[in-house]
């Protein structure tokens, strides 16, 4: 995905109560729970053979080199309490909003006589519920990157620049050059 479908799932892996388990051996037998007994499914998502996915099982293989240990990791906090993930998800989206701590470039096309040059600003704002549930519906629907960046800059417009539209009526923010992006709603 990109930048901010990215952060999107790092702030849901956030959400999580427990650790995930902590052995390689545990790992895989959580992944192969999880894909219904199907150790070649398993060993799809992680780039190995479904024989090497067996001998964790077994516990022949017990740790695992360390992209392998990093990917395994990876996947297993994808799946890891997915109901725990939905309730934070809902709860955003219906009561909390969610927090945007950016630095990017923000350009304005704003009322004559006000500047519109871009600039590198770093901004950390809460956003109210309604621009979660954008987001989120989009993610889910597959939106592209630049759809979820547009969603992220109305928001960013109307709550940071406008002010709840207390200020600057007619202005309309740009959000390029994101330097990084990181969301919460935990």
């Amino acid at each position: 995905m990109g930048i901010i479908g990215d952060s999107l799932d790092r702030a849901a892996t956030a959400t999580a109560t427990r650790p995930i388990p902590k052995s390689a051996g545990a790992q895989i037998r959580f992944l192969v729970k999880h894909e219904k007994g199907s150790t070649r499914i398993v060993a799809q998502r992680l780039g190995i053979s479904q024989r090497t996915v067996e001998r964790y099982l077994k516990g022949q293989i017990k740790s695992p080199r360390p992209e392998l240990a990093a990917k395994l990791a990876g996947e297993v906090r994808k799946d890891w309490q997915p109901r725990v993930r939905e309730r934070a998800k809902k709860q955003a989206a219906t009561s909390t909003g969610i927090v945007i701590e950016t630095r990017a470039r923000f350009g304005f096309t704003a009322a004559p006589g006000s500047t519109d040059d871009g600039r590198i600003r770093r901004i950390t704002q809460q956003l109210p519920p309604q621009y979660a549930a954008r987001l989120f519906d989009a993610q889910a629907a597959g939106a592209t990157e630049r759809q979820l960046q547009n969603i992220a800059a109305e928001g960013l417009q109307e709550q940071y620049f406008k002010d709840g539209g207390r200020r600057a009526d007619g202005l309309v923010v740009e959000f390029t050059d994101i330097d990084y992006i990181e969301l919460d709603y935990s």
